[in-house]
């Protein structure tokens, strides 16, 4: 174990929060729970995903990664949302289930607020070592 810092949340800013909970719910096949002060909570293993509900919401870091145990049936879960990216990655389409450079296979998706997702097979991260 490192003694370095441990992550335990990550907050998205999003307008309407029923809705947002509604759409993460949806899409995380994980019920979130309120906590108060405009926000929702998404257990996502050892760090909470939070939904915070501002007036305009900024969308947040470069890509938010979730380790799923079954990659294809979240893709399947992002297209009917409609959110899969239309981005390229490496030359592909980052909406689609593809094998990285690095060896993860993965796809990437946009939030209704402008947050990026990435979703891998748990059985393919790569973590630098």
């Amino acid at each position: 174990m490192t003694k370095g810092p441990a992550l335990f949340r990550v907050t998205l800013e999003v307008s309407g929060l029923e809705r947002a909970a509604t759409f993460y719910a949806r899409l995380l096949d994980v019920k979130g729970r309120r906590v108060g002060g405009g926000r929702t909570y998404f257990d996502c293993g050892g760090v909470i995903l939070a939904l915070v509900d501002v007036k305009k919401p900024e969308a947040g870091p470069e890509s938010i990664y979730f380790a799923v145990p079954n990659v294809r049936t979240v893709h399947a879960r992002a297209r009917r949302l409609r959110c899969l990216s239309k981005e390229d990655v490496h030359g592909v389409p980052g909406g689609g289930l593809a094998r990285r450079p690095w060896g993860e296979v993965s796809f990437y998706a946009v939030d209704p607020w402008g947050n990026r997702l990435c979703f891998v097979d748990r059985k393919t991260l790569f973590t630098g070592r």
